[in-house]
């Protein structure tokens, strides 16, 4: 009868231990993840996995102040919240060269669109109100080449997310441009 009295606290004890080796496993998971900037290319898992985390802690302060602490599910949770870590560092990892191969595409066609309608401007007939809107497009074009060495600036610091938002951005304005200019110069029936 002793014998299974001992063994019964040896048990529960055994399951009483707080498991701070298993948690900073797990922070660590998290912080490798943030470190591949999950929080920038898959913020929604991101933030689930901090979600994740947060409840498992929670759990684990509760368990803290039982008696009969148990922290076996709590650590099972941790395993799960480190392999569920891995998964968003890859996705982000994967997610972060889809996007750098999708800003390094777009900004080569932008170039070439931006360079497109610098020469077809000078084509534009000049009219009354042409001079005027000839301008404008010039202005915008300027405008759009500023925005696109942004872009590239960002894209060469590895910022890509925000290099493919701003080149996104400019290149809707660009290809409107190019589509402005080749209706009006078919409707002067001008060769482009």
């Amino acid at each position: 009868m002793g014998l299974a009295a001992i063994a019964m606290v040896a048990f529960l004890s055994g399951c009483g231990k707080y498991p701070q080796a298993d948690v900073d496993a797990a922070n660590s998971a998290i912080t490798a993840a943030q470190t591949a900037e999950a929080n920038v290319y898959v913020p929604d898992e991101f933030k689930n996995l901090q979600d994740s985390m947060n409840v498992v802690l929670a759990n684990a302060e509760a368990q803290r102040s039982k008696i009969f602490k148990n922290f076996g599910t709590v650590e099972v949770e941790l395993a799960k919240t480190v392999t569920l870590a891995d998964k968003v560092k890859a996705d982000a990892v994967a997610k972060k060269e889809d996007v750098r191969k999708e800003g390094e595409t777009l900004l080569n066609d932008i170039k070439n669109v931006i360079a497109e309608n610098g020469k077809l401007i000078p084509k534009l007939p000049r009219g009354k109100e042409g001079a005027a809107v000839i301008e404008q497009m010039k202005a915008d074009l300027t405008t759009l080449d500023a925005s696109v060495s942004e872009a590239q600036g960002l894209y060469d610091k590895g910022s890509y997310m925000d290099a493919l938002n701003k080149v996104k951005a400019a290149n809707d304005k660009a290809v409107s441009l190019n589509t402005e200019i080749k209706d009006a110069l078919t409707k002067a029936r001008i060769k482009f």
